[in-house]
């Protein structure tokens, strides 16, 4: 009898499913494990719209999953300070770029010679103390310059030089067909003459003396349509006064003032 207790205390504390159902036992009656809270943001900022995965029966500290601030950054196009090359006096670009955070164009360094200006137009002046003279007027290369010089076909001489604002000129009276150049210069040298930075002068007709010449043509074919007329009339007051001359000496060649014959 000793021997068979024995036995089953022996198989009792030795089966595994006394071992599991003791396992499961003390699992149970252990205090439950606490897990962190999570927070689900819904909106940016916003730390009031939530959801918990796991509801918790004691005050454990939450832990909280920090939201990711996204700042949205614009693609804005750089934008150009607005220069005009063709101009005069004009603020440096420079100057513009530290006050308005615009991008300058890309120029030519001092240490090489300036790229060649382009010439706009070459007119005569026709108002004021300079009417006569012809003015050329041209506008900037994207290059460091600082002067320019205008140079007239066939000109005596030295050549006619202005500042680096400067974006006209005058020179003296010219020919039809001269040609006239204008160059850029700085510290490096000048540049080079081009089909841009030259052309040859030829004025533009004066519409007054269009008009005048229409005027002209207007008297005289005027006048050649009076005396066309004049002359019809005249040729015809001429045949009518025949005519009637005619009539009266076909009369009776019997009859007689002074009688019958």
């Amino acid at each position: 009898m000793t021997s068979l207790c024995r036995n089953l205390l022996f198989f009792l504390f030795a089966s595994p499913l006394l071992h599991s159902h003791l396992f499961t036992h003390s699992a149970t009656t252990s205090s439950p494990s606490t897990r962190p809270r999570i927070r689900f943001i819904n909106s940016l900022g916003s730390d009031d719209d939530y959801e918990d995965d796991y509801n918790d029966d004691d005050n454990s500290s939450l832990s909280e999953v920090p939201s990711t601030v996204k700042i949205a950054v614009l693609n804005t196009k750089p934008q150009f300070c607005k220069i005009n090359s063709c101009l005069e006096d004009q603020e440096p670009c420079y100057q513009l770029s530290e006050k308005t955070g615009c991008l300058c164009p890309g120029i030519s360094g001092a240490d090489e010679p300036p790229h060649p200006p382009v010439i706009q137009t070459v007119l005569p002046v026709s108002n004021g103390a300079n009417s006569g003279k012809i003015e050329v007027q041209w506008c900037a290369p994207s290059s460091v310059v600082s002067g320019y010089r205008v140079l007239v076909e066939g000109g005596e001489g030295d050549a006619l030089e202005f500042g680096d604002a400067l974006r006209r000129g005058l020179v003296g009276s010219l020919e039809v067909g001269t040609r006239v150049c204008v160059e850029a210069m700085n510290s490096a040298g000048h540049s080079s003459p081009s089909e841009f930075s030259c052309t040859r002068y030829n004025p533009p007709k004066n519409s007054g003396h269009n008009l005048l010449v229409w005027i002209l043509g207007g008297g005289v074919a005027l006048l050649l349509l009076i005396i066309i007329t004049a002359v019809i009339l005249w040729k015809q007051k001429i045949c009518q006064k025949r005519k009637r001359d005619s009539a009266d000496g076909l009369g009776n060649p019997s009859y007689s003032k002074e009688g019958t014959l």
